[in-house]
């Protein structure tokens, strides 16, 4: 099988496909190519096309989804006429379907095909994921992510003022009418703003096709309006972005130079003209220096929604929406209880570094076919976790963290009670004093209601027998002792 290499002279495909790895390995490093490519095989060529495999379809979609462009880049600089790739996974040792000469690919892991520009045509900061342009003028700034809808954003304290606040604009487009405008929402990083701006998009063109919707990001528009002047079309430019029904900027923080003061002009003319405007940034209206104090003062007039940082049930909410997501994709996955807490206990920083965490474990579980525990998530999100001072763990910091996770009163650990629903917390309680403290014997039992030192050695021995027998219990256990030690 031969194709033709930069240099215009033929070359087999196997070659081909050498000159390439080389690249790969070049480019992202040998650790993680022997992790992701090694196991990479070139299957066919068709026209402009590269057929490619892999044994499992958990590698597939990661390679596919991560690795694309690159990929893509590396067969185009040593043969210019590829343009295509295509992926299937590997059955028993071969591909399916072989692809034929002037028929479409079949993708039969519901991925799709990728293609991709030339990267001097593609303004910065595009999401990977790609929606179709769908009528007219409407959608047609940046894509649009279709994961990012109001069905799939995880609510909580921190963010629900924000999420009702882009409902109603959503229904206010719907319905041809203005309620807050302009709208500012801003945060730190990584806490929704562009999920919920995407969800806008989504939601305000569903009901009618003739909206003219336009989501742009600050470089997008950055670079429709330096193209635009460049071509002599500013004007033109100008026109199309005061015709939209709702516009919507992200990233407003990134607009720079003429740009701002352009989006100054647009702001105005569409404010004047009763359109609805969304922008999200970073920080507050009043900190945005690269704009002018005019374009600052019609941005806070608005209505300014902040998204603050989540808390601990909002974090635990959103890493267990996205570990049923990834459950979902992968089914024998399981992401125990005691491994969510964690998750969501240690990665404090925001939503991007969680869902990270999930595909972290997610990744190593399906590579290597180790269990999602607790122990692999303390190995695998290191870098995620903040770092903590330790600190001396007492009696009380158990008694206390017991009660609060089995839902046990404190009085009833200390208590003579013997029914299951207070027996087993207090075992472990005991069994936790022995692992993390330094008292003996009988000075856990007479911290736990004056009881005896064989009674504390029982429960004990008790607890480490359990740990061995369930692995659910053996997380708990695992995830009770980093509360502690944090």
């Amino acid at each position: 099988m031969m194709t033709t290499g930069k240099d215009g002279q033929p070359i087999a495909s196997n070659e081909l496909f050498q000159r390439v790895r080389a690249r790969l390995k070049a480019a992202v490093g040998e650790d993680v190519f022997n992790s992701w490519f090694a196991r990479l095989e070139l299957e066919e060529i068709v026209d402009d096309l590269a057929h490619l495999s892999v044994p499992t379809r958990f590698l597939c979609s990661w390679v596919q989804s991560n690795y694309a462009e690159k990929i893509l880049d590396a067969f185009r600089a040593e043969s210019a006429g590829l343009a295509r790739l295509h992926f299937t996974v590997r059955v028993n040792g071969q591909a399916r379907p072989r692809l034929q000469h002037n028929e479409p690919a079949i993708e039969p892991v519901d991925l799709p095909v990728v293609s991709s520009a030339p990267a001097a045509a593609r303004p910065a900061r595009e999401p990977q994921v790609v929606a179709p342009t769908p009528r007219g003028d409407a959608l047609s700034g940046s894509a649009i992510d279709p994961k990012m809808t109001f069905d799939n954003f995880v609510v909580g304290s921190a963010n629900e003022m924000a999420l009702q606040v882009a409902k109603q604009v959503a229904h206010a487009v719907q319905n041809n009418t203005v309620s807050f405008n302009p709208i500012y929402i801003h945060s730190s990083v990584g806490l929704g703003k562009s999920h919920l701006l995407n969800a806008i998009a989504w939601a305000a063109g569903a009901s009618d096709p003739g909206k003219n919707i336009v989501y742009l990001t600050a470089d997008h528009f950055m670079y429709h309006f330096i193209t635009a002047v460049q071509r002599q079309s500013a004007l033109g430019f100008k026109e199309w972005l005061r015709r939209v029904d709702l516009l919507l900027i992200d990233d407003m923080q990134f607009l720079q130079g003429k740009s701002a003061t352009e989006f100054g002009h647009t702001l105005g003319t569409l404010l004047t003209g009763a359109k609805q405007v969304v922008v999200a940034g970073d920080a507050p209206p009043r900190d945005l220096e690269m704009l002018d104090e005019r374009v600052r003062s019609r941005l806070s007039g608005g209505l300014v929604v902040p998204i603050n940082a989540f808390d601990l049930d909002l974090r635990r909410a959103i890493v267990t929406r996205r570990a049923e997501q990834a459950v979902a994709r992968f089914s024998d996955a399981h992401f125990a209880p005691a491994v969510l807490d964690y998750v969501a206990r240690v990665v404090v920083s925001h939503g991007r570094d969680l869902d990270g965490a999930v595909n972290r474990l997610l990744a190593a579980n399906q590579l290597t076919k180790e269990p999602i525990t607790v122990a692999l998530a303390e190995r695998t999100l290191a870098d995620l976790v903040r770092q903590r001072d330790a600190r001396r763990v007492r009696i009380e910091d158990i008694l206390r963290i017991v009660s609060r996770h089995y839902k046990v009163p404190r009085n009833d650990l200390l208590s003579s009670r013997r029914s299951r629903d207070v027996v087993r917390p207090r075992q472990i309680a005991m069994y936790l004093a022995k692992a993390l403290t330094s008292r003996s014997l009988p000075e856990i039992g007479r911290r736990f209601g004056g009881r005896d030192h064989t009674t504390v050695l029982h429960s004990v021995r008790k607890v480490e027998q359990m740990i061995k027998d369930d692995g659910e219990l053996a997380q708990e256990i695992e995830l009770l002792k980093r509360m502690l030690e944090e």
